[in-house]
């Protein structure tokens, strides 16, 4: 048995997936059933996987497929006369939402990251592997073009190799994005910007948390 709002959700995207070929985003969700926040989306969501009502399509956050119609909702619904059965696949969807982690330090660096407001990208932008979004405050990776206000697309890895540009939480607290080095049993974190200076610290006290996936800048 679905709650109430469980059935009144899947009522909505099931409406939406028949008159558009296209997921409602999760705002749209909140608002069709009155939400305050996308958290109580993201658990009617999660409890209508449980029950398989429906699945979400990988790395795609807004494209939802419907397996199966509680009894009577195919009669609320308003599918086309022609249409030989109400159970409408979700379209592919270029838009990908990802978690917003907040702001992270292009330069000193600051807080552990924090928060998890969604983030739409395109999706041509991600590879394969769980994404997150951060905010990029500072501008210590100008010479690679990383630059104050920018969001970083991170892929989400707990290792590094030399070279690449990575987000590194220093002794679990503080969060920077830098080129990630090694110098004999320490890793350096490297700025892109005469301006600022290495960050030179003991393995045990970094942890990586992602790598350089892409730059959104918005004018």
């Amino acid at each position: 048995m679905l709650t109430p709002k469980q059935h009144e959700l899947l009522a909505f995207i099931h409406q939406r997936l028949h008159d558009t070929g296209i997921s409602p985003s999760f705002d749209e969700m909140r608002e069709a059933l009155d939400l305050k926040s996308k958290s109580g989306v993201h658990r009617l969501i999660g409890a209508l996987e449980e029950r398989e009502f429906i699945r979400r399509l990988p790395n795609r956050a807004r494209a939802l497929e419907i397996l199966k119609l509680p009894e009577g909702l195919e009669e609320t619904s308003t599918p086309a006369a022609s249409d030989p059965t109400p159970v409408v696949p979700a379209a592919a969807n270029d838009v990908v939402e990802i978690p917003m982690h907040g702001r992270i330090a292009a330069g000193t660096p600051i807080e552990a990251l924090q928060g998890n407001e969604g983030f739409a990208v395109p999706a041509a932008l991600l590879g394969p592997g769980e994404h997150f979004a951060l905010e990029v405050s500072g501008d210590s990776m100008v010479d690679e073009g990383i630059l104050d206000g920018d969001f970083a697309l991170i892929r989400r890895v707990d290792s590094a190799r030399e070279g690449e540009i990575v987000v590194a939480l220093v002794d679990e607290e503080e969060a920077t994005l830098k080129t990630y080095r090694r110098e004999g049993s320490m890793v350096r974190l490297d700025p892109a910007n005469a301006a600022y200076e290495a960050q030179r610290y003991e393995e045990p006290r970094v942890r990586i948390q992602g790598r350089l996936a892409g730059i959104i800048r918005r004018y």
